[in-house]
Order: structure tokens, then sequence, then C-alpha cells
């Protein structure tokens, strides 16, 4: 853990669904003024904690993180939930407990963006590239060993779900992560656009900023911070704000009088999809990802948004210009009501039967060839467009022998 994000917010309703639960992590970097969602709890953490500079160096650990998780002791808890994104889920645990795990994402640079984190990194020649190429080997088969620990899986979207079969060979459970979806009042459209979130090279927002340079005549403004965010103000023209970090209530209120939210990348679910749609704000996305669960498009009934089939420049020009002239389709009370699919109440109710299931199961889901999880997908996507409440998806894929 390392700051309140979406993992965090995960945990925060884990533990309100389980009170007496007690925390573990690898480390435990959150800053003082973002442990609420804690409880006040004390985190027991790994070795790894007691590094000197820990913040600093963790990423660079990486090759530690697998033995620093199984040093861990669980063995006293009847129940163990985990919430990975890396490691988590390869906690030892002894037989005659249940471990369930909740899988944000397989370890992408070990898998399916391998190839893209060396290049972003640098790494993907020279004389380092060798010893990480190994070592991102070594990751993904103990990976592998690790996804077979856990009784029972849950995974963020059926995007994951399916990338989960194809690198571990796991069935799992689609339940949607919490998304605080409080009532907006109306607000007052502005004539701009907006793309807010980490400035990750994987998110493109690079080809927002190039394709709004195409279109002098639009506003665009982005909000967020991280690695990309120098190049993105080296891309800026005269239409383009890059507004850096925010406060929330700032990122909010801008957030709430756009006339749509953009977003170029590949999600796993997309929590700021949500986050706008919930203010009323429709959403022009690349489709692909878990935001293919979370908008409607305008193929769709009630459609809360717009989606472009490349990632490209004038594919995206392409897709403003078609909300420009079909804006009136997509409504401020449809996108709040698609985002209360996901409210943190829903998963809540989602999750607890999931466990419970579990518990009564005592034992772990089967596997089913490809071509039939595949179908078992279809359907979850299905069941999304008829707009099934994420507490009836609960029962996705989580039959137990």
């Amino acid at each position: 853990m390392s700051a309140y994000g979406g993992a965090e917010r995960v945990i925060e309703q884990i533990l309100t669904v389980f009170p007496s639960a007690d925390v573990f992590a690898v480390v435990d970097l959150v800053p003082d003024a973002q442990r609420a969602f804690l409880g006040g709890r004390t985190v027991q953490t790994s070795f790894l904690q007691k590094v000197p500079a820990i913040r600093r160096v963790y990423r660079k650990l990486f090759p530690l993180w697998p033995l620093a998780v199984e040093q861990i002791d669980v063995t006293e808890y009847d129940l163990v939930i985990s919430s990975h994104h890396s490691v988590a889920y390869g906690v030892l645990t002894r037989p005659g407990q249940v471990h369930v795990s909740y899988v944000h994402s397989p370890m992408r640079y070990a898998w399916d963006l391998q190839h893209q984190y060396l290049k972003d990194s640098r790494l993907d020649r020279g004389l380092l590239t060798f010893p990480v190429r190994g070592a991102l080997h070594r990751a993904r088969v103990w990976d592998y060993v690790a996804a077979q620990r856990p009784e029972a899986l849950a995974t963020n979207s059926a995007f994951v779900a399916e990338r989960l079969w194809h690198t571990h060979r796991r069935r799992s459970s689609v339940i949607y992560p919490p998304v605080a979806v409080k009532p907006h009042p109306p607000t007052t459209k502005g004539d701009y656009y907006i793309s807010l979130g980490r400035l990750a090279p994987y998110k493109r927002v690079d080809l927002l900023a190039k394709a709004f340079a195409a279109m002098p005549h639009r506003h665009l403004k982005i909000i967020g911070d991280g690695q990309d965010l120098q190049r993105i103000k080296a891309l800026r023209a005269p239409n383009v704000e890059v507004l850096g970090f925010q406060p929330d209530e700032v990122a909010a209120e801008l957030l709430a009088g756009a006339k749509a939210f953009l977003f170029a990348g590949i999600e796993d679910f997309g929590i700021s999809a949500v986050e706008a749609q919930a203010a009323g704000t429709p959403v022009i996305a690349y489709r692909a990802g878990g935001l293919m669960e979370t908008v409607r498009g305008l193929d769709q009934s009630t459609p809360t948004g717009v989606f472009f089939d490349e990632q490209t420049v004038p594919s995206i020009v392409a897709a403003v210009e078609r909300f420009e002239q079909r804006q009136h389709l997509v409504t401020i009370g449809a996108c709040m009501a698609n985002a209360a699919r996901f409210s943190e109440q829903q998963f809540r109710q989602a999750f607890g039967s999931f466990v419970e299931n579990a518990l009564a199961g005592g034992g772990r889901q089967q596997w089913l060839p490809r071509h039939e999880v595949a179908s078992e997908i279809k359907a979850e996507l299905a069941m999304r467009d008829a707009a099934v409440a994420p507490a009836d998806l609960a029962s996705f894929s989580s039959a137990a022998t």
C-alpha cells in the first residue's frame, strides 16, 4: 500500500464487511493523512518495511516481493482475504483455511505488458535487459504457482477475468470495485473536455493532447501527475491546458462541468470513467478493456458515451466530432443511473455473498475449457447490457466443488 487509491478503496469496503479483520501488507507506505480507510488498525508488514529509504527503492526490490509475502504468517486465521495486483495472493496458508483473493489484475509488467514496460523503462536493450528479462521470467513462473493457492478468485471486470484465465487458467467471479457514486447536483456544462488520472504511458494521454492540437476550436483540460507529465506538457497546444495535480474538490468540480471525459488507454476497470458518469459527464473512450463494461455506447439503449476503435489521433478526433453531433442522446440522468451500478453498497453485497459462497463450498472453483469460460464472459457482458446489478453478478463462475 502506497497511497489511498482504487485498491485501498477495495480494502476499505472489505473492512466494512469484515470489521474485525486484521490487515497485512508487504510494505505500508500510506501517508498519515490518508490512513482513515484503515479504521485505526495497525498494518503488519514484511521484512521489506525495514529497508532504509523503502519508499524510494521499493519498486527496485521487485525480485524480493514474492519472498516477502511468503514470510507473512496468517496461519492463525480461518479466513484469509487478499487484494491482489502484484503478489498478495501468494501468501502461504495451511490446510483448513479458506483463502479468497480479489484480483485487480494479473501482474501486468510480467505478463501481457512486459514489452511495453521494458520499452517505457528503456530496458528493452542494453546490458540490463537480460537480467531484467530473467527476473520477469522468474516472476511469471512464481505468479502462476501463486495463483493456484487461493480457493476462490474474484476479478474487478470480465476483461480481467478473461486475462486471468489466459495467464493462470483460473476461473473467477466478477465483482465490480466500489466507486463513490454520491449524487451530484445538476451542473451547468462548460465548453471544455477533460482527462483526469495518473499520467502513465499506457494511459495514452499523449494521444489526447495531439488530437486536440488538431482541433484548435475544441478545449481540453488535463488533470493528473505522473511520469508522463513533462512529455504531455511538451505536446500541449494553446487549447490544451495541463493542470497537473489538483485537489479532489477542484478536480470534482471540473469533472462535473466538462462536456465529456476522455480516455485513450486500456484499463482493467476504469474508476475515473465511472466517477465521470456519477457526475453526469459522458465518456469518450477507446473501445477496449473494462470501460466496455462501464460505459454504454451510442449503439446501446440509454447511452452514456462514445467509443473509438483505434488508438490514433484521427480516431479520437472523429469520436469527438461524433459526440458533438449526437450529444443530445447522452443525458446527465443516464450517466448517473449507469454509475449507480458500481456503488460501494453494491460491492459490499456482492463481495459478502462471494465470501459466504467460498466458505460454504469449502473447495476450489472448478476449471473449465477456455471456450466455456469465454461463453460465460460473454454472458456476463450480456447481463451488463441488461443493467443487471453488480450484486447479481457475484454468481458468475462461482460454482465450487
